[in-house]
């Protein structure tokens, strides 16, 4: 599908993401995993996949009930500073901290589940450790 047609396709799907109502907008903790509609984005920006334009991105910190901090993850395996690698759900998954961003949360879709606290640290280490050099 080409780059036009795949961004107006977005924006139709981030228009109702827009327009969730405050009592819908789903309650988030640091550590949790969720489909996010990451959308359809410009250069070397991450995607979202699906009719969704979603990925899992992993909740960072809780910023508000309307907002968080987000790395978007990938089951490809990829090596450098900019990532880091946790088993979840018996998968290897990558958080690209590269990517990291504040998402609202009604770009939440549907939770997929919790990390551990050993996890979760190991990746925060890694991001402060990325982006304090």
């Amino acid at each position: 599908m080409d780059k036009h047609k795949l961004l107006q396709d977005w924006n139709i799907v981030k228009e109702d993401f827009h327009k969730t109502p405050d009592e819908k907008i789903q309650l988030l903790r640091q550590g949790e995993i969720w489909w996010v509609g990451v959308g359809e984005n410009v250069g070397v920006e991450i995607n979202g996949k699906s009719e969704y334009f979603s990925r899992p991105v992993l909740v960072l910190k809780k910023l508000s009930k309307y907002g968080f901090m987000g790395i978007p993850l990938t089951s490809q395996h990829h090596s450098g500073s900019w990532y880091e690698d946790f088993v979840f759900q018996d998968r290897v998954e990558t958080a690209v901290l590269s990517q990291a961003r504040v998402y609202s949360a009604s770009r939440l879709y549907s939770r997929i589940g919790q990390i551990p606290e050993v996890d979760l640290e190991k990746v925060r280490a890694s991001f402060i450790k990325l982006y304090s050099r």
